[in-house]
Order: C-alpha cells, then structure tokens, then sequence
C-alpha cells in the first residue's frame, strides 16, 4: 500500500503534540507517559475535493480544543493524515493509529464511505469516532455503533431544511443531479422524501462518478431538459463549486430554474464569489457571526487559521466534539477513556454539551448530537461588509425538529 504508507509518514512527519513528548524519555517513564496521554488522530481530505472544508483548519481546531484544555493532569497529542477521500486507505491509517500508534479517537473523518469503513474498524477495536464532516444518516441509522457520535450536520438535517424550503417557495418538480458515492445517495434520498411528503415530484436524476467529475455541462442540460423547477445538486466541495459555476453560464437562473445547493459551506460560497453565489440558500449548524460566542471562538481559531481559510460547520465540529471527549475523558480518567472507547462515547452522552461553537447540547443514544440548524442565503455584494460576511439568517430550526426522530433511523441502540 504505497499510498497508504505515504500518507502515514505525512502523518508522522506533521503531526502537533499538545503536551510532553515522548522521545528521550527512559522506557519506563515513557510508559507512563503514554498511559497519561489522549491521542487524537483527524483523519481528513488533506490534498482533494474536500480540502478546506475539512484538512488543515480542522487539524487546527482540533489543536485549538486540545491547547484550552491543557493542564488537567493529562497530555493529549494530535496527528493527522490524509484519507484521499478513499475507503481502503482511511481504513488502514485508522487500524495502524489504533495498532501501532496509540490513538484513541479518530475525529473529522471525511467522505461518506470512508466514514462508514472507518465506522466499523472504530466498534472492532473499540475506540471512539468523532464525525465531525461525513454526512450520511446512516451513522445514526442502520450503522449506529456505541462508539461513535454524529456532531455537526447529516443528510436528513439538510434535506429538511434547504428542501422543504424550497418546496415552500413553489419548487415543486425536482431533478437531482447526485454524487455517485454513500453521501450522494443518503442525500438523494433524504431530500427524495421530503419533496415527496410536501406534494412535490422527482422527476429524475443522475449520478456523477465520485471523484473526478469537473464538466456537469450534460448533467444540467439533462437536467433541464425534464422541464423541473429545480435542480438538487447532491454533492459537495468542488462537485458543487463546478456545478454552480456551470449552471450560472448556462442562464439557468434566467429561465427560471432554481439550484437547491444541498450542501454548501461557507468556504464554496467564498470560492465563487457573491457575484455567482448571491441567492442562493444553504444550511449549517455553525456560522461564525452568529452570536458573540460564536465570534469568540473563531476569534481564538484565527491564532492557528490563517485569514485566507474560512472556518466552516465542520471545523467547527472538529473543535466542539474534541473538546467534549476530553470533557468525558477527564471525568472517567484517562485509564478509563483509553481501555474503553463505548465508555468514553457513553459518557460524553451522559455530559450535556456546553462549548462556544454551538452552544448548548445534547447527544442522544444513538450518537446524534443535537443543536439548532440555520438556513442561510448568500448575501448580495453590496449587502458584505467583509471577506467573510457571506450569510444572513432566514430561519432557525430547533435541535428536536432539525434532525430525524431517533426513532426513525433503524438505530438498535435506540431500542436499548
């Protein structure tokens, strides 16, 4: 596995420890020390398609939970590798971090199917995952494990609230143009059975090969050609970028066919422009202008994020679910936390959520943490007073209502 080999010595050779390192002790003291240690290792897109949404700002907000919470009586080190979106390759770093590095959770993690392999070497080796930037449902659904937690959004979370808005507003024949992979398809489908349940019809879709799809110039006019009100871009990163770009040169917008950008991060909007992205509507659970507290905590991120990166929902995911497992691994004690991973995940459910990123919460029994989801539009050029000033508020959906009835998702551990 060269690739894979490649990607853990990058790991190794760029990897932050927070706290006192190991090298040059005597073994003994080494030891020791490493049994007083909580390692983190965030597994994301460093190099790809997903690079600034998750990568190098959700390393940095990993180290920024790791560094507020120094001197409680344990170390905690962070490591990183890059996933490369791909399955295999997240699926032998994480056994070699559990196996031959002495990582104990695995945060971020990245595309959907890497998200759902990882899942399962995560529950065989009884560690903790962190999800802080996969999408699919399906984590707090058919593959719910007691060791992982769901934090910052899902497929369902979107689906509810950028497709039934847009189907409120008269959008109701749909075209889905999807991304051929477990995150495309969950969303397809979540978004699917809201229209559906709205009155609305699908009127058909395409899957686009994942990744590598740069020209969607067929898939749009396919999509147009069914006659559909809108157009459901089941997709993300670049996928997404390249598909709104696309869809602005072909007037679409002109001949009266909306783009429902189901999932958009602040750093896409940048990446286009308000002059292409004004309008359009997306959802997250965090955006750093909301309150004074968000503003606070992406005041602190800025000391290790450059101006340049913006700081999206998942990265401030990473943040909030890391400092939380800390939270719990300081109350159990670090022995407890690094013998047990479903222990450690059934204590951070047991502890409300309380960080500057979202607030207050909860996480249920299935894994999924709970917070309010916000539907934003893309602000005008003229409306911006800054680099970053991208959105304003349109609705709030509270934490009951934003994600699916945990009695919905097929999760067994919520029939325990």
């Amino acid at each position: 596995m060269t690739i894979t080999r490649r990607a853990l010595l990058a790991s190794a050779a760029a990897s932050a420890t927070i706290g006192t390192g190991l090298g040059g002790l005597p073994w003994r003291s080494a030891r020791a020390e490493a049994a007083n240690t909580i390692r983190i290792g965030v597994l994301a897109d460093m190099s790809g398609m997903y690079r600034d949404v998750t990568g190098p700002t959700s390393v940095a907000c990993t180290r920024l939970a790791a560094q507020e919470f120094a001197g409680r009586g344990f170390n905690v080190d962070v490591v990183f590798a890059d996933n490369q979106n791909r399955a295999d390759i997240g699926v032998n770093i994480t056994r070699q971090w559990f196996d031959q590095a002495g990582v104990d959770a695995v945060v971020d993690v990245g595309a959907s199917s890497v998200a759902l392999a990882v899942n399962e070497v995560v529950r065989e080796k009884n560690k903790v995952m962190l999800n802080t930037s996969s999408a699919t449902s399906d984590l707090t659904g058919r593959a719910c494990t007691p060791n992982t937690v769901h934090w910052t959004y899902d497929t369902y979370m979107l689906a509810n609230s950028v497709g039934g808005a847009t189907v409120r507003a008269g959008g109701d024949t749909w075209f889905f143009i999807t991304a051929d992979y477990a995150f495309g398809h969950a969303l397809e489908r979540d978004t699917g059975n809201f229209v559906r349940q709205a009155g609305g019809r699908i009127l058909g879709s395409v899957r686009t090969p994942f990744p590598g799809t740069t020209d969607f110039s067929s898939f749009l006019l396919q999509a147009q050609a069914t006659g559909a009100k809108v157009i459901g871009l089941a997709n993300a990163g670049t996928d997404t970028t390249n598909c709104v770009k696309q869809a602005a040169e072909f007037g679409l917008n002109r001949r009266g066919v909306r783009l429902a950008t189901l999932l958009m991060f602040l750093t896409e909007v940048r990446s286009l422009g308000l002059r292409t992205a004004q309008g359009l509507i997306c959802t997250e659970s965090f955006y750093w202008d909301l309150n004074d507290r968000t503003r606070a905590f992406t005041q602190r991120a800025r000391t290790l994020v450059p101006e340049a990166n913006g700081i999206a929902s998942t990265h401030a995911g990473a943040y909030a679910a890391s400092l939380h497992y800390l939270k719990a691994a300081a109350q159990m004690g670090v022995a407890a936390a690094k013998a047990s991973g479903a222990e450690a995940v059934a204590r951070m459910k047991a502890l409300p959520t309380e960080d500057d990123a979202f607030g207050s919460g909860s996480i249920r029994p299935d894994g999924r943490k709970l917070h309010p989801a916000y539907l934003f539009e893309v602000k005008r050029p003229d409306e911006s007073r800054g680099a970053w000033d991208l959105y304003k508020v349109l609705q709030t959906t509270p934490p009951e209502q934003a994600f699916r009835p945990m009695a919905d998702g097929g999760c067994v551990l919520a029939r325990s």
